[in-house]
């Protein structure tokens, strides 16, 4: 009876041990953003969570994927542009799984694969616009890398939800190009402003001329108010040539 009851102890102890180990191996939980891949003898069976979830263990197996978004930095890149100019540019994308099953199957490392093929658009969006363009018009290049990017990891089961330039970095001789470039363009509109301000003057004087000309008396008393102006300054003298038409009236008269 001895024996017995110390075969059947250990017996039960085993089974206990087995029985553990096969529930510990068996129950998952999964939070609110996460999603288990279970596969069956290899096969893909179904995403299960969030919450609780069991498997059998060695027949089952489950992989995890994080379904929040995800930072993803893209390594500095040297960018050729369409006007020949050479610069560097780092950028950042937001991206998120939306189909686990995809993500899991389809491709290796869905944030590798992601990245590198971020470093491709980047370069390969930018090499078709000009330097003017990167350093303007970045909310449209962040958009049309954002679209392009998404095309193609749609079928991994990933979202692209955005996509940032963070710098572009221009060397010295291109910088000094820049600034000689807007302090040319800063001399041009200030010529044009004053040519704008002459032709305006011309046009205000041309009409000034015109009613002057229909009033002979007019032109007289814009004759005499210049010379009050010249007069009011008593440490300049001035010779000023009086015209014949203020003097014909009195000659007329005389006559």
């Amino acid at each position: 009876m001895i024996g017995f009851d110390s075969g059947w102890t250990g017996g039960g102890f085993v089974l206990v041990v087995l029985a553990a180990f096969f529930l510990f191996n068996s129950v998952r939980i999964f939070r609110e953003y996460e999603r288990g891949v279970v596969f069956t003898l290899g096969r893909f069976e179904q995403v299960k969570g969030p919450g609780l979830v069991i498997i059998i263990p060695i027949i089952q197996q489950v992989v995890r994927v994080d379904l929040r978004t995800v930072v993803l930095e893209v390594p500095t890149q040297d960018v050729i542009s369409r006007d020949n100019v050479s610069v560097k540019v780092s950028a950042v994308v937001y991206l998120r799984v939306i189909d686990p099953q995809k993500a899991i199957i389809q491709v290796v490392d869905y944030l590798n694969a992601t990245s590198q093929l971020a470093q491709t658009m980047l370069r390969s969006v930018l090499g078709k616009h000009q330097l003017d363009d990167m350093l303007a018009e970045r909310e449209k290049l962040n958009t049309d890398i954002q679209l392009a990017l998404d095309a193609q990891t749609d079928s991994w089961g990933i979202k692209v939800a955005n996509v940032e330039i963070k710098q572009v970095d221009l060397t010295e001789s291109m910088i000094r190009a820049i600034a000689r470039q807007a302090e040319a363009e800063r001399e041009r509109r200030a010529k044009v402003i004053h040519a704008e301000g002459e032709l305006q003057a011309a046009e205000k004087l041309f009409q000034a001329a015109k009613i002057l000309a229909q009033e002979p008396q007019a032109i007289q008393l814009r004759y005499l108010e210049t010379l009050t102006v010249i007069g009011a300054d008593k440490n300049t003298t001035v010779i000023f040539p009086l015209p014949m038409d203020l003097l014909m009236p009195f000659l007329e008269k005389q006559k």
